[in-house]
């Protein structure tokens, strides 16, 4: 066993007697947890033993509604968000380049801990007991800081003034032999008498801004299985809490437990009421002799009316309450009927899908809040403990960033450099299905609200804006060149008419038409069809020689003999009259000739699709 560092046996026995005190403080808000984990994993008679027999009906035979509006809760909080270091000196191109690897150390730090994965638990955690705390765990083998959510049952926090974390406690079990196994110098203090290997033995971890700890509190004496000292000096544990009235956690279920198992109650009594109903005592008249029993069994009596079965009165209230406990309990849970299918949208009501979900959506939205915040604070650790343990060690992360991966090299001491700023942001459309997304954002788009790079950035999908945006404006540079060939086509009849020879630009076009066909980007095919000729005798000092008798030389683009200027039926940028700039290749106005498509999303994101035919002639 190691000792407590540098400090004395004294401090060790206040952070153990402060738990004690803690744990009592505690202790109300324990029972709620536990009552909501036993009816969770269905052991609703052990929250309440006298509503339930002993036997296979002991859990109850409806759907857990807790457990269901939890899962589904917290699978839509779950997703990460997106993380960015935009730096406040973004005015040259260097502090740009050292706020966009900031990000991707980032994003690599997400990545190493696999948050992802444990942002399911987090977040079900959150939403079933009101807070789950996390922490920044220093993992010396791959030298790297490592993010981690811890379990809710069994921490405890300690608060300053200001609401932030002082101290932490977090305790679980681990069976004896377990605790042998990875520390073998405990076995004096597990030593008993009748201790078996299977007994669980309560453990605690303690941690602050001077000292991390793990020790058994309830050993016969002072036991530190291992303890360090916190090389930050601040605690590195993070608290994620549901609001609320006072300062209190309180999971969303606290208070619609009794109503699932007065539900789970009420399915019990109406099984119990159709087996009475089926097995009820079957009433004769006097004059039957024999009863037979089975399939096709034939009772002889003069008065066949008179045989039957008992009647089990069954109140017709008793099925209108279990209604009032269904509706109770999807309220009290905040689960609309919209997340299990029941929509009931109308367009003659008005009232919308959104409307039935409204509070399903703010649920999301509050949640996204207090996580954006945790994360903040759990990555400004992870930055301030690279910086400070591996500061001049170069290091090689691997991540994600808008849903392309990367790795990256990088030193800490200078690609950090004491800027522990973070940006965190869930988007602006997070909580909205993507029709609904995407039509409200092209909607503010339109409208010049917000920015296309804005946009980008806000979508709930995973997107790169800075990619994106250089792709799209390769796209439309490209498409723009296409236009310039195309208006150049457009001028060989033109040409030909006023007497121009134009074969140059017949083979131009046809020179563009074959390097295509191999796989040549456009661009690089236009640079070469349309490079400089080499310079002429008369550009190099030496007057050509002068036909008199010689034509016109007849260049694409050279104006007419007899006159300067563009040929007729052209522009002097080169398009045809009537042609306007961007719509070279394209029918008058820049329409098809043919077939006109026109699509639109109506506001509950269908798609409504028209097409029309028309053919146009020039009067």
């Amino acid at each position: 066993m190691t000792a407590l560092g540098d400090a004395p046996q004294g401090d060790f026995a206040k952070i153990r007697d402060l738990l004690v005190r803690t744990k009592a403080r505690f202790n109300e808000r324990d029972q709620r947890m536990q009552h909501v984990l036993a009816v969770r994993q269905g052991r609703m008679r052990d929250v309440f033993p006298d509503l339930f027999p002993e036997g296979p009906y002991d859990r109850g035979i409806v759907a857990n509604m807790v457990d269901v509006a939890a899962r589904d809760l917290s699978e839509v909080l779950a997703p990460l968000p997106a993380v960015s270091c935009s730096s406040g000196k973004s005015t040259s191109d260097a502090s740009v380049k050292f706020a966009v690897k900031r990000s991707k150390i980032a994003n690599g730090y997400l990545t190493f801990s696999d948050v992802q994965v444990q942002s399911y638990t987090a977040a079900d955690r959150y939403v079933t007991y009101g807070f789950v705390p996390a922490m920044v765990e220093i993992d010396t083998e791959a030298c790297m800081p490592r993010i981690r959510f811890m379990d809710s049952v069994g921490a405890y926090p300690i608060f300053n003034r200001w609401g932030e974390i002082e101290a932490a406690y977090f305790t679980f079990f681990k069976t004896r032999d377990e605790l042998l196994h990875m520390y073998p110098d405990a076995l004096g203090a597990l030593a008993g008498a009748g201790m078996s290997g299977s007994e669980l033995i309560e453990v605690a971890r303690y941690h602050d801004k001077n000292v991390d700890l793990l020790f058994l509190p309830n050993a016969r004496e002072a036991t530190i299985l291992e303890s360090a000292r916190n090389p930050l000096g601040e605690c590195m544990v993070v608290w994620t809490q549901r609001p609320g009235v006072d300062s209190e956690a309180h999971g969303q279920f606290d208070d619609v437990l009794a109503v699932q198992v007065a539900k789970a109650r009420f399915a019990l009594l109406s099984l119990e009421a159709a087996t009475k109903a089926v097995q009820a005592p079957i009433v004769m008249p006097q004059d039957v002799q024999e009863l037979a029993i089975g399939p096709d069994s034939v009772i002889r009596t003069d008065s066949g009316d008179k045989v039957r079965r008992v009647p089990v009165e069954v109140p017709s209230s008793a099925f209108a309450q279990q209604s009032v406990l269904d509706q109770e309990l999807r309220q009290g849970s905040r689960f609309p009927d919209a997340r299990a299918g029941n929509i009931d949208g109308s367009i003659v009501t008005g009232r919308g899908v959104q409307a039935l979900m409204s509070g399903f959506d703010t649920q999301v939205r509050t949640g996204q809040a207090m996580f954006a915040q945790s994360w903040s604070k759990l990555i400004r650790l992870c930055f301030a403990a690279d910086e400070k343990l591996w500061g001049s060690q170069a290091k090689t992360i691997r991540g994600n960033a808008d849903g392309t991966p990367y790795e990256i090299e990088y030193r800490p001491d200078r690609d950090i450099k004491g800027d522990y700023t973070v940006d965190v942001q869930y988007g602006l459309m997070a909580g909205l299905e993507p029709n609904r997304a995407l039509v409200f954002g092209l909607q503010a788009q339109g409208g010049g609200l917000v920015s296309r790079e804005f946009l980008r950035t806000q979508m709930p999908f995973p997107l790169d804006s800075s990619e994106q945006e250089q792709k799209i404006d390769v796209e439309n540079l490209r498409d723009a060149l296409k236009q310039a060939v195309a208006g150049y086509v457009q001028s060989i009849p033109v040409m030909a008419q006023q007497g121009i020879n134009p074969s140059d630009a017949v083979a131009k076009v046809a020179k563009i038409i074959m390097d295509r066909q191999k796989g040549d980007p456009i661009e690089k095919i236009v640079s070469e069809v349309f490079a400089p000729e080499p310079p002429t005798p008369a550009e190099n000092g030496v007057e050509p020689p002068v036909d008199q008798a010689s034509p016109p030389s007849g260049q694409p683009g050279e104006a007419p003999p007899g006159g300067g200027g563009a040929p007729p039926g052209m522009n002097e940028n080169g398009l045809l009259q009537g042609v306007a700039t961007g719509q070279a290749g394209m029918a008058p106005g820049g329409r098809p000739d043919l077939q006109m498509l026109l699509a639109s999303i109506g506001a509950n994101g269908q798609p409504n699709m028209t097409a029309g035919v028309s053919r146009r002639r020039v009067v």
